[in-house]
């Protein structure tokens, strides 16, 4: 094949649709526009315009020639509409992110509000303002960001991880434990091989005091990744607490068994062997083991 340079840009594709019934039935052209990035893999991202010109919504991926078959460049409509739009986007997005970091909530708050009055679904528009109702304990309005945010699955990416992470923290932290565990619940369904997800969970549920799935959480984050820090200490503070169910026991023994072994082999290249970050493309895990109330 010959080599082309990366697609990136606004580009259109056109649907016939009839409209009418009977002897009133006519044809018509419908035009969508679409952001469309090269991906590494040679895949096409594409992602539908809303109708102020910014890329929203669910981004989908086609093959090269599916592509080539389907979409025209629109170079005028990016740099007269698109382009403006997007860096005015980001532009009010890191306005109130600098405003959330200096603890000028209600700055964050109209700055993020103006962001998705552009963009409803921008992912760190929507963290963002979540995070600023939870730290000013609006629970109420931040269930309505959370209610938002698991249904976007652009929120459990990669890029977003960190806010993804803090989001989740802090739903924990706020004490919103149903939303927290249903939160983790769906970034588990886009990846189930997370193993700092599963130790954030057992987070949530040992808040629930529901310890035998705690427990159940760390096995699976443990059975991923045997030199995860935080769960280790996690496992053993349950233990020294004297909190392992009955029927955990034998599980938690294999499981450590494991723990041990994997501590004895040199780490593999790349890996975290002491849980001070995520693995690549994973949330990170929470910096400090638990340390819940005493059982009085």
């Amino acid at each position: 094949k010959d080599k082309h340079e990366n697609i990136s840009g606004v580009f259109s594709s056109q649907e016939v649709k009839k409209v009418g019934t009977g002897t009133t039935t006519r044809k018509t052209i419908q035009k969508s526009l679409w952001f469309c990035t090269e991906q590494p893999g040679g895949e096409i991202e594409v992602q539908p315009l809303n109708t102020n010109y910014v890329p929203s919504g669910p981004k989908k991926r086609l093959t090269l020639d599916q592509f080539l078959t389907t979409f025209s460049p629109e170079p005028e409509v990016y740099m007269t509409a698109v382009f403006p739009k997007m860096r005015e986007l980001n532009k009010t997005i890191a306005r109130a992110d600098r405003h959330r970091a200096n603890g000028e909530s209600f700055s964050a708050e109209m700055e993020y509000g103006n962001a998705l009055k552009v963009d409803e679904e921008n992912v760190r528009a929507n963290f963002g303002l979540g995070l600023t109702y939870l730290t000013r304990g609006e629970s109420d309005k931040a269930e309505n960001i959370f209610g938002r945010l698991v249904k976007l699955e652009a929120a459990f990416e990669e890029e977003h991880k960190h806010l993804f992470n803090e989001f989740g923290i802090n739903l924990r932290k706020s004490g919103m434990l149903e939303q927290a565990a249903v939160y983790y619940g769906r970034a588990l369904e886009l990846s189930r091989n997370d193993a700092n997800l599963f130790y954030n969970m057992a987070r949530v549920f040992l808040e629930k005091k529901d310890i035998p799935q705690a427990v159940d959480n760390l096995l699976q984050s443990l059975s991923l990744n045997p030199r995860l820090e935080p769960a280790i200490k996690f496992l053993s503070w349950l233990i020294t607490k004297g909190l392992l169910p009955e029927g955990k026991k034998a599980a938690v023994a294999e499981t450590l068994q494991k723990v041990k072994a994997a501590a004895a082999e040199p780490a593999p290249t790349g890996e975290v062997a002491h849980g001070a970050g995520a693995p690549e493309g994973a949330p990170s895990p929470e910096d400090s083991p638990p340390a819940p109330e005493q059982e009085k």
